[in-house]
């Protein structure tokens, strides 16, 4: 038995009334009371230990056993752990308060304050307050050389009051405070304990002491306590968590806080705890001075909910910098050329939402619908979801749908009122996103609020960080415009889908698709039909009934739902539903069941036990997804092929123009050389090709312009020079 060494022996030394030996200091090294090992340290004197033991004949075995043992985290030294009196915190005479105020806090996740947390209260030991080292808070207690009377001074003005050899200025630090002594009412002279408190006494003192709290600011600490939000590593459960808490319930019989985010480790991009040894751990600072402080804050938050292990990959960091961070400032910087090309500082009129074409309407509406949504994720601590609703707008809907849709509108058209409200739109979301994301990204955001405020004065704030909130506007929501252009992005990732899949790029016109489609969702499509034409590049839609040969529909067993349902009919069940007709398929997927027999056993099979899927056929592509089917027909026609060559024309020459540095309201003209394939589409086409390109002349031939380049178009070369009107 080692009473002094371990808590088993140490309760079995209460229990028993068993000696307390101390034969170790506080390095670790044998004392006096054992002089053979006087000085050497507790590990090394292991061996000889075991030898003067044999020697005796009191060695009863010996052998080495692999288990956990506790080591210093800087030096790696093993460590040991041993009883010591100490002053305390009965906190075990007010547990029942603790575990009662912790129900009031919102935990998130709500596992870690029922679980880890209400444990460790649960399971509560008094808290071993004093501490024996030189800097940090002294504790405040004196005690007489005589009688041994106690003494605990509250306040300075109680110590400047009671205390003598005070020294000036006053220095409540060791070594100063400990030349103060008091009166003893026994007469004699009281003196400091050597003891310091433990440094997160002070930590979970931080509520009242930061206010001077009780001595002064009370009206200032009632407003401010108990704080509406802290957040910490789920570490902090045993330390900072807990100290607020603690301290909260037994002096105020309230909880610290109201809310608590509980955030867990940081380990590498494999899962692994990052540690030198390891040589897995990553410089912050290097990263921060790659990719932004920015980028590795919205990574953090936004990968997977901050109460979840993290994997941290640069990767996934570069990725956020380009995709969201990337986009944000392209947008931004969009709308800064062509609203500096046009002198717009918002000084005119807003035109009414109402008044705006329904591309205007519809991104107002999916703004504030996502900014009601944002509001009530970070309302309920959930910033992972606030921010990936922000990077969902602001890439798949603001820059890859609204901008790309509108561009003609910035840089093409006339000033005007269409034009004017093309402006505001833009302007709005980018004000609104930066305001969201700059709680989680606090520099590029405030940028480009200050860059968007300094021209149009819309707001009196300096900073995105001072300015009010965004609002949700539901008045300016609308759900039925937010779902047509829903089924509108549906079919257009469908028909993208298939486009790449055959390798049939986007600039290449195809004569229609054919949806089947209930007369609600075609009421819809119908009402986008230009907008689903102009981004799929097709030049019809038609509608087609479900049981039309051009959408033959199948359906594949669902084995995971279906062996459990249909036990050792299982594999019938499932040559049934292979067996299928399309009639079959689609009344399964219209109603959601489908009955037949089975060995003369009636079954029915429900849309959950099976994958149903649309087959193509010949000059068709079909594609399923989003409850919606879509067929494609691949046709090309000479006119279709001819249109195709001249939309690839025209990316070269944009490409062009790029490359020459030329301003985007520059005219141009062009001159080619081409195979006659090229070149007769290019003629054919030629108004199409100036009124995209801005040119005045589009001529065969070589001449002397400024820029010429070779190209391929469709597998024919091409020669393309361009020069400046």
């Amino acid at each position: 038995m080692a009473p002094a060494y371990g808590e088993d022996d140490y309760q079995a030394s209460l229990k028993y009334d068993l000696p307390m030996i101390h034969a170790l200091d506080a390095r670790g090294q044998f004392t006096q009371a054992v002089p053979p090992y006087a000085g050497k340290f507790f590990k090394d004197a292991d061996p000889e230990i075991m030898a003067d033991l044999k020697s005796r004949g009191l060695l009863f075995k010996k052998e080495t056993y692999t288990h956990s043992y506790p080591h210093c985290w800087r030096c790696d030294t093993p460590l040991l752990y041993y009883a010591r009196k100490s002053w305390y915190i009965r906190t075990t005479d007010y547990v029942k308060d603790m575990i009662a105020f912790n129900k009031q806090i919102h935990w998130y996740p709500p596992e870690t304050g029922e679980g880890r947390f209400g444990n460790w209260l649960e399971e509560n030991k008094d808290w071993a307050l004093s501490r024996d080292r030189y800097w940090g808070t002294p504790l405040p207690i004196w005690v007489c050389e005589g009688c041994e009377a106690k003494r605990s001074v509250g306040s300075v003005e109680e110590l400047r009051r009671e205390g003598a050899k005070l020294p000036e200025p006053l220095d409540l630090h060791r070594p100063y405070i400990d030349e103060v002594t008091l009166k003893c009412s026994c007469g004699g002279e009281m003196r400091r304990i050597p003891e310091l408190a433990d440094v997160w006494f002070d930590s979970g003192s931080m509520p009242f002491a930061q206010w001077h709290y009780p001595f002064e600011n009370q009206e200032t600490f009632r407003h401010a306590f108990p704080a509406d939000f802290i957040s910490e590593a789920i570490d902090q459960t045993r330390g900072w968590f807990y100290t607020l808490h603690a301290i909260s319930s037994f002096l105020f019989k309230q909880p610290c806080f109201k809310n608590v985010i509980c955030s867990d480790l940081v380990l590498d991009k494999t899962g692994q705890k990052m540690s030198k040894s390891r040589g897995n751990t990553v410089d912050p600072f290097e990263v921060i001075d790659r990719y932004s402080a920015d980028s590795v804050r919205w990574f953090l938050i936004a990968s997977s909910p901050t109460w979840k292990p993290k994997l941290f990959d640069v990767d996934a960091i570069a990725e956020v910098q380009r995709k969201f961070f990337g986009t944000l400032l392209n947008t931004y910087a969009f709308f800064a050329l062509y609203a500096n090309i046009d002198g717009f500082t918002h000084e005119e009129p807003d035109v009414p939402v109402s008044e705006r074409p329904e591309i205007d309407r519809w991104i107002l509406s999916l703004l504030n619908t996502t900014t009601a949504s944002y509001v009530e994720a970070m309302d309920s601590y959930d910033p992972t979801r606030a921010a990936r609703l922000i990077s969902s707008f602001t890439i798949e809907q603001l820059s890859n749908w609204y901008v790309r849709r509108n561009r003609r509108r910035f840089w093409k058209s006339e000033p005007g009122r269409d034009k004017t409200a093309a402006y505001q739109t833009l302007f709005e979301c980018l004000v609104a996103i930066t305001k969201m994301a700059a709680p989680i990204a606090p520099f590029l955001p405030d940028q480009i609020y200050r860059a968007l405020m300094s021209e149009t004065r819309r707001e009196a704030f300096e900073s995105v960080h001072t300015a009010k909130m965004v609002e949700s506007r539901t008045k300016l929501i609308s759900s039925e415009l937010e779902n047509r252009m829903d089924v509108v992005q549906r079919i257009v990732g469908l028909v993208r889908s298939m486009r790449q899949k055959t390798s049939l790029k986007t600039r290449q016109p195809l004569s229609r698709i054919a949806i089947p489609a209930s007369e609600e969702t075609r009421r819809l499509i119908e009402q986008m039909n230009d907008v689903i034409l102009e981004e799929i590049n097709v030049k019809a839609i038609e509608f087609i009934d479900e049981s039309s040969p051009i959408v033959r529909k199948t359906a594949t067993a669902n084995f995971k739902v279906i062996g459990p349902k249909f036990g050792k009919m299982v594999n019938a069940v499932a040559r049934r539903i292979k067996e299928m007709s399309s009639a079959e398929a689609v009344q399964l997927d219209q109603t959601g069941t489908f009955s037949t027999e089975i060995n003369s056993s009636p079954i029915t099979i429900t849309r959950e036990d099976v994958s149903i899927a649309a087959q193509s056929i010949e000059g068709w592509l079909v594609e399923s997804g989003g409850g919606l089917t879509v067929a494609l027909d691949t046709t090309l026609t000479p006119e279709l092929i001819n249109e195709g060559l001249a939309r690839e024309f025209v990316n070269r020459v944009q490409n062009m123009r790029k490359d020459a540095g030329f301003e985007v309201t520059d005219r141009i003209r062009i001159h080619f050389e081409a195979p006659s394939r090229v070149a007769e589409a290019v003629q054919r086409l030629s108004d199409y090709v100036k009124s995209e390109t801005l040119a005045t002349h589009v001529t065969v031939g070589r001449d002397s312009a400024e820029h010429w380049e070779k190209w391929d178009i469709d597998g024919e070369p091409c020669e393309i020079g361009i020069s400046k009107a």
